[in-house]
């Protein structure tokens, strides 16, 4: 059997535009998971498709110790991007796990600790180093053991995380929003005294941007919502809308004691002008802004639903274009019936969470959709 490590949906998609997907049978399907946030242009973007190919046209790969334009320009564009530009060193990978692979190894060289905190309910990745921090049972057990050293706290309280975090700590990992684990945002005051915990010990902060970043959340990044700035941001997913790419954004001080890291098919060209396009255009055209507006317009909406129609429904909850809707029964059940019966595409986060990570540039328009499809599910 090919494939065996997915277990593959009833559906073969072909092709795609904007926030639309379309199967092999041409039926058109609303895509409110932008397969997990990687599409925050829409599909088939024409700035994203132009610069893949003229890129393409030109070298596909050379290795990242020959510098190369488009890549020198990501590397400027990330570090002006970065939270208030105080993260200016840019290393590139292929995937979000890697890059806090990559933060978990600058940290420990940097500080010379080796203790990592990270939180229950986080999900930082799938490789030996990330799945560690990890903290869902059933992505690790079938591993063990892990990298060691790793301690986890509640989200949210710093209490705990002031009890833990010490001179030995060398890292915080902490997820503005917290994806896989359900859709829970950080409070301002929680993101703020990691700050002052990390700050007074030594530690390094890094805050984990894969899922929230690239302007889902309502800005270019969700910490900026805070005012906090981490010492590493790790980023992948949306940042190239769709072809892999990842990023740990480092200060200085970090970058100055980074250790011996590196990767054969680190900033790839095509992939670089990939993001390049799509950083670009997001900020050009105001996307985040847009997104946050759309996005609380949508959570309003399905909060107002859920009321008239008496729904199963215990909570909406989110930030911008990252919503999770939590209900009172499996939301797998809920994701078929959307899929299958309403031509829309969503996401589970754990049992009863319906997941919507929509592309950036949907309307209000199809925020309506979505909410009518899930009013007719959930009823």
């Amino acid at each position: 059997m090919s494939g065996f490590v997915f277990s593959e949906k009833p559906i073969t998609i072909e092709s795609g535009e904007g926030p639309y997907l379309y199967d092999d049978a041409g039926n058109e399907y609303l895509d409110f998971g932008a397969n997990y946030a990687v599409a925050p242009l829409g599909h088939s973007h024409p700035a994203v498709t132009e610069a893949v190919q003229q890129q393409a046209e030109t070298l596909t790969y050379v290795q990242a110790s020959y510098p190369t334009e488009v890549r020198t320009e990501l590397y400027d564009r990330l570090a002006d991007a970065s939270p208030e530009g105080a993260l200016p060193n840019v290393w590139l990978c292929n995937s979000g796990t890697e890059a806090n692979e990559a933060a978990m190894k600058f940290a420990r060289a940097a500080t010379g600790n080796s203790k990592i905190i990270a939180t229950k309910r986080a999900f930082h990745g799938r490789t030996m180093g990330a799945l560690a921090m990890t903290w869902k049972k059933k992505y690790k057990a079938p591993y063990e053991p892990l990298a060691g050293d790793i301690e986890f706290v509640t989200y949210g309280d710093d209490e705990e995380l002031a009890e833990v975090v010490d001179e030995e700590t060398a890292a915080v990992f902490l997820e503005p929003v917290q994806g896989e684990g359900g859709i829970h945002p950080a409070t301002i005051e929680y993101l703020e005294r990691a700050r002052e915990i990390t700050d007074e010990t030594g530690s390094a902060l890094v805050f984990d941007e894969i899922q929230t970043g690239v302007g889902r959340t309502g800005t270019l990044w969700a910490c900026e919502q805070a005012g906090v700035v981490p010492d590493m941001l790790t980023t992948a997913k949306g940042i190239a809308n769709g072809m892999p790419l990842g990023a740990t954004l480092c200060a200085d001080w970090i970058a100055e004691n980074h250790g011996d890291h590196g990767s054969t098919f680190s900033g790839n060209p095509v992939v670089c002008a990939a993001a390049n396009a799509t950083i670009e255009t997001l900020l050009a055209e105001d996307i985040p802004t847009h997104a946050g507006d759309v996005g609380a317009y949508l959570m309003e909406s399905m909060e107002t639903a859920a009321a008239d129609h008496d729904l199963p429904v215990r909570e909406v909850r989110g930030n911008g274009l990252m919503i999770g809707i939590e209900v009172k029964r499996g939301a797998n059940r809920v994701l078929r019936d959307l899929a299958l019966n309403h031509g829309v595409l969503a996401l589970p986060a754990g049992r009863t969470v319906v997941r919507l990570l929509p592309p950036l540039i949907i309307e209000e328009s199809h925020a309506d959709e979505v909410v009518d499809a899930l009013t007719e599910a959930l009823s």
